[in-house]
């Protein structure tokens, strides 16, 4: 997967570009099920990630943002429109009909915990779908020297209105120094965004990540980008 600061082409002020009436009816909800990472579906992230459902909401410069375990009946429509948006596809490869989109989480809702999918929420508001995962316990950790524990982003901004205007890097830095936060036996969250996609990797530089090196994955050169604990206070 790969950090993309992109998304469908919707209006800001729109309810419908932001996720609809469902999530303006259920926000309340979500307070009590899924923050407690109690959710239906487990996704709640487990003992693998600390429980990421459970990690309340971070107040931040542009508002109070919090990841919400995505449930795929509630959420998989949202998120598949945000996919079909073609700068998105280019990236994450998951156009088409909404059963891509589902058949992309389950794995991840129903497994272990090493993967959470997520929707960020931004005063009350979905606006961005985030992944929390394990990077040492993923794929990746066969192409760079991982270190137990470590933790991996990836990140979409839903809605062309909230991209390129400093969002990305603001809610990155936050979600981050969460990370840290949260799992006190994390010393480093790691991305791999595209080389080629320059607006994401500019991002994290931005949100105090350094770049490490260039990899070669199966599907992309990426670029590795670490924030770590030792510079929280330097970078």
């Amino acid at each position: 997967m790969i950090a993309l600061f992109a998304g469908c082409g919707e209006q800001a002020g729109d309810a419908g570009a932001r996720g609809g009436d469902l999530w303006t009816r259920a926000a309340a909800g979500f307070e009590g099920v899924e923050a407690t990472g109690t959710g239906d579906d487990g996704a709640g992230g487990g003992d693998l990630l600390d429980r990421v459902g459970g990690w309340g909401p971070v107040t931040t410069d542009v508002g109070v943002f919090q990841l919400v375990p995505v449930r795929p009946d509630r959420d998989a429509p949202l998120v598949s429109r945000w996919m079909n948006d073609p700068a998105v596809a280019a990236f994450w490869e998951l156009e088409g009909p909404e059963s891509v989109v589902e058949k992309h989480l389950r794995p991840q809702v129903d497994g272990d915990g090493r993967s959470v999918p997520c929707l960020g929420v931004l005063d009350g508001i979905p606006m961005s779908y985030w992944e929390i995962y394990r990077a040492d316990l993923d794929p990746l950790a066969r192409h760079y020297p991982a270190r137990p524990h470590d933790t991996g982003i990836h990140l979409l901004i839903g809605t062309v209105a909230d991209r390129g205007r400093g969002l990305g890097s603001v809610l990155l830095r936050a979600v981050a120094d969460h990370v840290l936060d949260k799992r006190p036996s994390c010393a480093r969250v790691v991305a791999e965004p595209d080389l080629r996609n320059t607006p994401s990797v500019s991002a994290f530089l931005s949100a105090g990540f350094r770049y490490s090196a260039e990899v070669d994955l199966p599907d992309k050169r990426a670029a590795l980008m670490v924030r770590d604990r030792a510079l929280l206070d330097l970078l």
